[in-house]
């Protein structure tokens, strides 16, 4: 029995142990003049496109019944983050009144976006997962399906977008966000980035696996999906900032939905 106790003790012990480190790491992630004070800044730039992107396709939910601007925009959607990292996007979507579930390979990425979501008393269904795993379990579609940040790390990239496509409903919107594959991209996103100004650590990015807008949309095209709007991130060395641009030379988000049949 007091083995059976002593280790269950340390158990418990390592669990609070665990649990005390991803907490410190969620205060890290989420500190705007921390280490991460730039992926913040780039995150509120993209949650901004993003939001614009889901209002305008679900027009019909931006105002409430008296015509005045909503507190919470986005409620009654279900949105599925894939690859939601520390849970950024997942828990600001959220806050606007959607139903969100984050998903992502990375235990310790969810285990920092859970401790910050317990904090912040934001729900958010957050799973150890990958996105055709999901797939694989049939359950019902989603009203957005964000991908972010994402396929320019995957080998098949095709297979990607056939899972997103597969995850979103007939009348939903598909949201991604990458970088070009450009000379720009190159110099600005991996050099500038990477080398220069240490946004991110070296070796972030491999240029080979940005992808052009063209090339997604080809992607789409089996799934009957078409490119709606594609909106670029630009930013802006002197002030640190990120802004909304017609520039997608670098960074670009991209919403699709699928084509009314004739």
């Amino acid at each position: 029995m007091l083995k059976k106790e002593r280790k269950s003790s340390i158990k418990a012990d390592k669990r609070e142990t665990e649990l005390a480190r991803f907490d410190q790491m969620a205060d890290a992630w989420w500190d705007p003049q921390g280490a991460f004070k730039h992926v913040l800044k780039f995150n509120a730039a993209r949650l901004k496109v993003i939001e614009q992107f889901i209002e305008q396709h679900f027009t019909a939910r931006e105002n409430n019944a008296a015509g005045q601007p909503s507190a919470q925009p986005l409620a009654g959607l279900r949105i599925l983050d894939i690859g939601c990292g520390g849970g950024l996007l997942s828990e600001a979507l959220a806050q606007l009144g959607a139903e969100v579930t984050g998903i992502d390979g990375s235990e310790v990425s969810l285990q920092v976006a859970k401790a910050h979501a317990a904090k912040t008393r934001v729900p958010v269904n957050y799973q150890h997962m990958l996105a055709e795993e999901l797939l694989a379990q049939q359950l019902a579609p989603f009203d957005v399906v964000l991908n972010t940040e994402v396929i320019e790390h995957v080998e098949d990239q095709q297979g990607l977008i056939d899972t997103c496509c597969g995850l979103c409903k007939p009348d939903g919107l598909l949201i991604l966000a990458t970088l070009n594959r450009t000379v720009k991209s190159w110099l600005f996103g991996i050099v500038g980035a990477e080398y220069v100004l240490r946004l991110l650590p070296k070796g972030t990015h491999d240029w080979r696996y940005f992808v052009k807008p063209g090339e997604i949309s080809t992607m789409l095209s089996p799934h009957h999906f078409s490119v709606n709007q594609v909106r670029g991130l630009s930013f802006n060395p002197f002030n640190k900032r990120w802004r909304e641009t017609d520039d997608v030379q670098v960074n670009y988000l991209l919403s699709a939905r699928m084509q009314e049949s004739s």
